[in-house]
């Protein structure tokens, strides 16, 4: 079974694994609208990117981290972020792709990364995938490896909640 694994958000990122193989691994796709430059999930490419990833009649699940507004964040990256996080559950209900949800304490509890840092996702990561070490290697890539992590966790859970 090949799982896709978004940490979802413009600054999120993507991974797909296959027998607990990391076979991609991609930023989420982002564009520029108006004036402002301001950034926007591109869905177009979003979709593109996911069907380069499956192959027609590929068992697929797709695990999405299911996160809540937190405390201080503006009302308009919140419309920005749930804006975005709607297009992936469209774009993945558009393509016929289960899509299932976990919170991010369930994946951090089960990684043992509770009441860590941020950035101790990544580290996990590596530990995990050390020949991702270069892909991994900057702070920023911390997403990547949520989206890794997201992946696994489904991976190694799911047959526990059949």
């Amino acid at each position: 079974m090949k799982i896709i694994g978004i940490d979802p958000g413009l600054s999120g990122a993507i991974a797909v694994l296959k027998n607990n193989k990391v076979l991609n691994i991609m930023d989420m796709p982002v564009m520029s609208e108006g004036k402002k430059n301001k950034r926007q999930l591109n869905s177009a490419l979003l979709v593109r990117l996911i069907k380069e990833n499956i192959i027609e009649g590929e068992e697929v699940s797709v695990v999405v981290e299911q996160v809540n507004a937190m405390p201080g964040q503006g009302v308009t990256s919140m419309f920005n972020f749930g804006q975005t996080f709607g297009a992936i559950k469209g774009i993945c209900a558009a393509l016929e792709l289960p899509i299932f949800f976990v919170r991010p304490s369930k994946w951090k509890k089960h990684f043992e990364l509770i009441n860590s840092s941020k950035d101790s996702s990544r580290t996990k990561a590596i530990e995990m995938y050390p020949t991702l070490s270069k892909e991994l290697g900057k702070k920023k890539d911390v997403n990547k490896s949520d989206a890794i992590l997201i992946a696994r966790f489904y991976s190694e859970t799911r047959l526990l909640d059949k």
